[in-house]
Parts: C-alpha cells; structure tokens; sequence
C-alpha cells in the first residue's frame, strides 16, 4: 500500500501497534494534567459501541495478529483508526474488503471528484439522521477543499447535486418506485446532466450510506473523538464512572446481571439448532412444489407488514441534519401496501447476472470489489454458534438475507420462504425491520433483545448481513432502472 505523505511512510515503518497507539493516548492525557496551557479532549462515549463492553472490541485487536496489520495500514493512510472499523474488526476479513471499497470509492480515480462523493455520502447518511456519518463525511469534505457554503444547506449546493435528492429519498425508503424515468430526468437535465458513469458512482455511494447508516445505529456506533459530540474538555469523575456510561449501556450493571441472564436463557440456541436441523431432513425428504414455494413466500411477505417496529415514537430529524436533504416527511412504506407494484423476482434481475456486469463496465473494476464485499458477508461462518463448535450455519444465514430482500419485494423462486418463521423469532424480526427501514430508532434494548445468548461478534455479523442485503436491494432497483434506460 502506497502512502502520499513523509509522515504517513513514518507511521508505517515505525510499524505502530495498538498497543503502541493506546500508549500515545495515555501520554496526551498525562500532558493534559500538567499546567502547560493545552487541552486535550477526551472521549465522551465509553468505547467505540454503546451496546458492547470497551473491553470485548479490544481483546479482539489484542491477540489477532492480522486485525492489528488492519488497523495500523488503515491508520497509516487515513490518520484515524474510526469506531466503525474498530466494531467490524470482529471480522477481518470482511473489514479488509470493506476498507478496500471504501479507499477505491472514496479516494481512488473515478467519474466524480473527491469532494462531491463526500458531499453525496452526506446527503445520504442525513436521510436516516445518522449524525456519526454525517460529521465524518463533513470533516472529509472540508479536507479535500470542499465549499463550506454546501454545508449550510442542500438549497447552496449546486443545481446538479440538488437534483439528487429525489433519488436519495427513493432509493433510501422505497426502492421499488424507482423507474427509468427518474434515471431519465438526472442524465438530461442539459448544463445540469449527470453521465452514466457518474450516475453509477452515485447510486452506489448513496446505497452504501443508507446501508452502513443501518450498520451504525445496529452497533450503537459512538461518535469518534475528533468530531462533533466525540469529544469533551471536562475532567473525568473523580469516581472514574460517568452518568452518560448508564445511557451508552457500558456501565458495570450490565457487567454484574450478563452472567444470570445467560443462565436464565439456557437453551434457546439448542433449539434454534434443532429447527435447522429438522428443516434440512424435510429439505432431503421432500421438496415443496413451485406452486408451494409462491405460496409461502405470499405469506411471508404478508406476515412481514404486521411486525410492528416502534413507529409511534417520531423521531424529528435536527436543522443540522435535515438541511443535508429534501422531504424529512417522506419514508418507508411497506412494499406489499401498494398493490400495483410487482415482485422483483431474481431470475429477471439479479446481482450476479445483471448488476454486476453493468457497474462493471460504467466503473471498471468496482464491480468485483463490491460482488467481493456482498460474498464475505453472506458466506462468512466460522462454523459456530454460541459455545456450540461444528455448526453449518448457512441455512440462518440465508433466511436473515432473503427475509430483508422480501421486505423490499425481491423473490428467490428456489428458496422456501417457510424457513424464515422456523429460524427468526418475533424479536429478531422486530430488530431486523427496524435496522432496515427506520435504524434511528434502533435502541439498546432491541439490540439487547435477540440472539441473547450469542456472543457479541456474532450479532455484528448478523449487522453485517443486513448491511449488505439492504445495499444489494436498493442497487437492484437502481440498476434495473438505469438498465431500462439504456434499452
């Protein structure tokens, strides 16, 4: 990996460890204690997650050799290590792809300049309210000389981004709307026009922003300590335990009842094991007819309309934040609510037959990083659940990605939509649902709430999973309209 900058090559061959950078943090708070006239900011959240123990993210860091290689090539380029890299380094083989789409995206050649696509994930990210993405790609814009006048509104960008805003909203809440029509309007709007090529790089930025909003919301993502709401001047407690700890849920309570909690819960994953177990000797025995098959899968897409997410609670997006976008009424709507709209059914459309090569041949090369990307989520497995060793795990994981594909109206005619009743429970549902359509309102306790005996990097996983099926669903419907377009 090559590097622009002398202090970067010095980064990288001082070959700078965790453990070396935890070090340098503790030395800037012990100069923040000595009357020498600097104030060192402090993090304000307790970790990079509200929903997962300091500790269990820095174990991982720890005693894998390879996260740690992760994290210093990731430090070395950006001169940050973010909270969301620090969460998926569960996972590193999929935060090593993540990171290459996001360096090829975002600062690599392509059809858009540096500042509009930081300016593009802004938009983006705001639709959810999600103000961690927000602030990060506002720092970015800024350091790539983006106009700071942008920022005061979407009305002060230019014409040509304001025009994005009904795609950003559609592709956002309810894909499935998008028509050749709303392509054809972006690509002749005369001195305002967007090229395909452009139009490509668009469509993926923004599905990748809505997608990783969900991420950020589903792992309780705090804010990173240098931007806004990350950091604070004051001096910690005298009793080293702050107030907001309760609020981010990092506080000893869950430390002190995690242990009976798991004795109550005994059992559950054993269970789940066994449906999958019973569900695989049906599958040997018998298998359903077609006519079957569209049946369950009618069902599910009804029952999926009456899991209930927490829709009363309005949550009233902030000036800084909805000046960023147009619409904050408009948003999700059950796809099966509205009758004329049909079924996306994959062997008309499909990511690998279509999308893939489409993106490919608008903007070379990305589309093998993304196809990459979306089968290190999906096939990720360490053949584990919980404390059980050996476990086939990819009937689960194929029903939690097909379930978040049918709430958005795409069909896998050879899959039997009755395993999603078998294998996710209402609770899973719920989370599922609201990480998908609504993640702002994503709280601890829901998060809390599911798979309560796995361990925490297995529920990041699950995050990962619905990340990359909402991502691939709106780049479905977008790529199907650009393709109408072009036929």
């Amino acid at each position: 990996m090559r590097h622009a900058s002398a202090s970067n090559e010095t980064i990288e061959n001082s070959s700078l460890t965790m453990t070396d950078l935890f070090k340098i943090c503790t030395q800037c708070e012990r100069l923040s204690k000595k009357d020498v006239g600097v104030r060192i900011p402090r993090p304000v959240g307790n970790g990079p997650s509200r929903f997962i123990l300091e500790k269990e993210i820095l174990q991982v860091s720890k005693l894998d050799e390879r996260i740690q290689s992760i994290f210093e090539d990731a430090f070395a380029v950006l001169g940050r290590l973010d909270n969301i890299s620090l969460v998926m380094g569960f996972h590193p083989h999929y935060l090593e792809s993540f990171l290459k789409t996001q360096h090829y995206l975002l600062q690599m050649d392509g059809p858009l300049s540096l500042h509009c696509r930081h300016y593009i994930g802004i938009m983006a990210a705001a639709r959810h309210q999600c103000t961690y993405l927000v602030n990060l790609h506002v720092n970015d814009f800024l350091q790539v000389g983006g106009d700071p006048k942008w920022l005061n509104g979407l009305e002060e960008a230019p014409q040509k981004l304001q025009a994005l805003g009904e795609l950003n909203k559609i592709l956002a809440h309810r894909p499935w709307l998008l028509t050749k029509e709303h392509i054809e309007r972006l690509l002749k709007a005369e001195e305002h026009s967007w090229s395909l090529a452009e139009l490509i790089h668009v469509v993926v930025l923004l599905t990748l922003y809505h997608s990783l909003a969900s991420f950020t919301f589903g792992c309780g993502i705090n804010p990173d300590i240098h931007t806004d709401g990350g950091h604070t001047f004051r001096p910690p407690s005298l009793s080293g335990y702050c107030v907001c700890d309760i609020a981010n849920g990092n506080g000893t309570l869950e430390e002190m009842f995690g242990n009976q909690q798991v004795s109550e819960l005994s059992g559950e994953v054993e269970v789940l094991m066994e449906k999958m177990k019973q569900l695989q000797e049906c599958h040997d025995e018998e298998e359903a007819s077609q006519e079957e098959m569209a049946t369950r899968f009618e069902r599910e897409k009804t029952e999926s309309m009456l899991v209930v997410t927490s829709e009363d609670e309005e949550c009233v997006p902030s000036r800084d934040v909805s000046r960023h976008f147009e619409d904050p009424s408009y948003g999700y709507k059950d796809f099966y609510r509205r009758e004329h709209v049909p079924t996306l059914r994959v062997q008309d459309y499909s990511w690998e037959d279509h999308g893939f090569s489409l993106v490919n041949r608008l903007y070379p090369d990305f589309g093998q990083l993304l196809d990459e990307k979306f089968q290190i989520a999906y096939n990720l497995t360490y053949n584990t659940m919980a404390t059980h060793q050996g476990v086939d795990t990819s009937m689960l994981r194929r029903a939690i990605w097909n379930y978040i594909h049918c709430m958005f109206g795409i069909r896998y005619d050879d899959y039997d939509y009755g395993e999603i009743n078998q294998l996710l429970d209402r609770s899973f549902k719920v989370y599922i649902k609201t990480m998908v359509r609504t993640p702002e309102k994503i709280t601890k306790r829901m998060y809390d709430s599911f798979w309560r005996q796995f361990q925490h990097s297995e529920k990041v996983h699950v995050n990962l999973l619905l990340m990359e099926a909402r991502m691939q669903a709106e780049l479905l419907y977008a790529l199907r309209a650009i393709t109408r377009y072009m036929t």
